[in-house]
């Protein structure tokens, strides 16, 4: 239910940012062993699993805008984006844990159930994820808040990561008891668990504090003003790019451990094998990259330090990249900066987001959270798909064959989907901010004339809106 009196708390924001727990095990889990899964133990060759991934985007194309409309004219007691995390829940859970429950099937059965388990869990996690980030537009109208919000968000987000590169890799090593499928099926059976818990938590813990709009004008016209939108172009790109640099890296992670690095999967660090290390290194510099960035960003513009994240994340991959095979501890500290870069990178596209959907709304007089959100949580997983799909075709471009002694090519295919193509992806991603034109003066004055109008009419007909920059 919408409540502009109730104000907000940290427990909200807690409560809130324990959402992206759910979307990112998915990610963060799928990123490190869907690929693994379905080409090292399934028999799947890499190339095709590569065109699963890009063809299943196509999808999204059309499902993520869709939704993102739909949320946009939903009311319900719940609010507009609310009642989607309460009864998305239970189909986002069932249709994750079924991916990594196939059966002994051969290859080619194997990409079938592939191709229909991840169409069916992405068609669920559209349904739960838009409106759930959505929430963060009409969640607060200060844009400080909601970059609050998106900071808290993002913890959780690093959380994920932590859980997923130290108890995650643990448990697929203990439930399988020497059975990596196995492991990796009752792994994902706690994930999907916790996923529905935790929509759940964020269903009960936030509000809705920005009235909707009496009624929306058409969908068409609304992308019409949305892809003509120089701003949201910009972050777009950073918001596909971003992803495929980390995606690529995660994919091909234990393909390089195993082929390039030598690792035999053994304890390195306490109960962590290497590949828990490399992932516990990225999730804390990613915590520290977005409480960096949320500090920056009331002070900074937020394209300028995006950038900035950008080169630091470039730098250290490709430091990584020249360090010996067997430096594990100077491997790991860079790692870490990588997550930094990462961390505020992710956090600035999320808050930008939302202060483009308001920019939107004082510029055109069309309230279109939902849209803004869902088109560029599109871009997101486009991203993450692409980057995804890219190991899969190097490595099949370059010899690889499972389980064999790797050839001099199918080595560096790895090394091109683990270190120099998500460098390269990055680099275009921080000329798109230069196109970026909303600065803190700017949204500043949608904040203070949005309230305005919205003081006079709660309903927020829009007397008259200015001309869009």
């Amino acid at each position: 239910m919408r409540d502009p009196v109730r104000p907000v708390g940290r427990l909200e924001k807690i409560g809130y940012g324990m959402g992206d727990l759910a979307s990112s095990f998915y990610l963060n889990f799928f990123n490190l062993y869907l690929l693994f899964f379905f080409v090292e133990l399934g028999g799947v060759a890499p190339a095709a699993m590569g065109l699963m991934l890009f063809l299943t985007k196509l999808i999204d194309a059309v499902t993520d805008p869709m939704m993102g409309a739909l949320a946009d004219r939903t009311r319900s007691r719940w609010g507009r984006y609310r009642p989607y995390l309460l009864w998305g829940a239970i189909p986002f859970g069932l249709t994750g844990a079924a991916i990594f429950a196939a059966p002994d099937l051969s290859p080619g059965s194997m990409l079938i159930w592939a191709y229909v388990t991840y169409t069916a869990t992405m068609l669920a996690f559209t349904a739960a994820s838009v409106p759930y980030s959505a929430l963060m537009g009409v969640i607060s109208p200060s844009a400080d808040e909601r970059s609050s919000f998106a900071a808290y968000r993002m913890v959780f987000s690093a959380a994920a990561v932590i859980l997923i590169g130290v108890v995650g890799t643990t448990l697929v090593r203990e439930l399988g008891a020497g059975d990596e499928r196995r492991g990796i099926m009752l792994t994902m059976f706690v994930l999907a668990g916790l996923g529905v818990a935790t929509y759940w938590i964020a269903f009960a813990a936030s509000r809705e504090r920005i009235p909707p709009a009496p009624t929306n004008g058409r969908i068409i016209d609304d992308l019409k003003v949305l892809v003509r939108t120089p701003a949201w172009i910009a972050v777009a790109v950073a918001a596909l790019l971003a992803p495929v640099a980390l995606s690529a890296r995660a994919g091909s992670a234990l393909f390089w451990f195993r082929y390039v690095a030598g690792d035999d999967g053994a304890p390195v660090f306490f109960f962590l094998d290497r590949i828990g290390l490399f992932y516990s290194a990225l999730a804390i510099g990613q915590l520290i990259g977005v409480i960096g960035a949320n500090y920056l960003a009331r002070r900074f513009d937020k394209p300028v330090l995006l950038i900035v994240a950008g080169g630091l994340k470039i730098a250290a991959m490709l430091v990584f990249y020249m360090l010996p095979f067997d430096a594990v501890w100077p491997q790991t500290f860079v790692q870490l900066f990588v997550g930094v870069g990462f961390g505020m990178m992710m956090v600035l596209a999320y808050s930008m987001f939302t202060d483009i959907a308001e920019y939107l709304e004082w510029s055109s007089g069309r309230q279109m959270t939902g849209l803004v959100i869902s088109a560029s949580i599109f871009a997101i997983k486009a991203g993450v798909a692409f980057g995804a799909a890219l190991p899969g075709f190097l490595l099949a471009l370059t010899g690889f064959e499972a389980g064999a002694i790797q050839s001099a090519e199918a080595r560096m295919g790895i090394e091109l989907a683990f270190a120099l193509v998500p460098a390269a992806a990055i680099v275009p991603a921080g000329v798109a901010m230069y196109f970026y034109r909303l600065d803190r003066a700017t949204i500043a004055q949608v904040e203070t004339e949005l309230a305005e109008r919205r003081l006079v009419s709660p309903s927020n007909p829009f007397p008259s809106a200015p001309e869009t920059l």
